[in-house]
């Protein structure tokens, strides 16, 4: 089974330059996981024959939604956190707001595991976002993760807007402390990991150098002066079954670049 994840960075422009096409053909997931498509379903036709699509779009026009693409159709599709999940938390309302209102969640289950598409919400460059990401986002996408795990083994993958240590960008040290490399931002990926979800890229590339978003500035892209923000991460049961984890730096389109794991049957 191959699991893309790609943040398009815009659903349309993407499949208008042609390369959401080329990539897929080439590539031929079996599962597909977008974020900030900025599209809603019916704005764009893409005609991906064999796949069955789910969209979770936001409100507000041209701004943030994920998306999924699956060969095998899903047992059931869930989008956003559940309001029963939800409820259970201090700032319900702007938890089930961003996760479904901004469409930044899709859950897929399947006969073995689940598979979720996130699109983190971003800190902001005043930082103004971080304490809502810190105390409440990254505590209750874990939680609701480890829900899921307790049935059955998930994937997650996405953009989780963070590089998690110095290996992940290019330039950590005048970095520190901004939106992506925050100490916050930084201890939401660390409880992931130490709640036992695996680092699917770290398991075959180690060092530095591996990275997934680039800015548009000073020709980042082709001086590879990156970061490493989006990722595919697995329950422990699956650690053994995931046979590759790959950057596909060459696709391009968006300024983010498709990421990938293989898992054996």
């Amino acid at each position: 089974m191959k699991i893309y994840s790609w943040n398009v960075n815009g659903i349309r422009a993407v499949v208008k330059k042609g390369e959401f096409q080329r990539f897929v053909e080439a590539q031929r997931p079996d599962i597909l996981c977008l974020q900030e498509t900025k599209a809603e379903r019916g704005q764009i036709e893409i005609d991906l024959k064999g796949y069955h699509e789910y969209w979770n779009s936001a409100v507000k026009k041209g701004y943030s939604g994920t998306a999924v693409f699956s060969k095998e159709e899903p047992i059931a599709v869930v989008n956003g956190f559940p309001k029963d999940f939800a409820a259970r938390f201090k700032f319900a309302d702007e938890l089930e707001r961003d996760s479904s209102e901004e469409g930044r969640v899709i859950t897929a289950e399947f006969p073995k595991l689940y598979v979720v598409t996130v699109y983190t919400p971003n800190a902001k460059d005043d930082l103004s976002r971080l304490a809502l990401r810190h105390k409440h986002w990254d505590p209750a996408f874990l939680a609701y993760c480890k829900q899921l795990e307790s049935r059955k083994p998930v994937v997650f993958c996405g953009d989780l807007n963070v590089a998690h240590t110095e290996l992940d960008l290019a330039h950590p040290g005048p970095n520190r402390g901004k939106k992506g490399f925050t100490d916050e931002e930084r201890e939401g990926f660390q409880h992931l990991i130490d709640a036992g979800f695996v680092d699917t890229l770290r398991l075959f590339k180690q060092g530095n150098g591996h990275y997934t978003w680039w800015s548009h500035f000073a020709n980042s892209r082709a001086r590879n002066v990156g970061w490493r923000i989006d990722y595919i991460l697995v329950s422990p049961q699956l650690r053994s079954a995931v046979k590759a984890a790959d950057i596909h730096a060459e696709v391009m389109g968006s300024d983010h670049c498709p990421v990938s794991i293989t898992l054996a049957a």
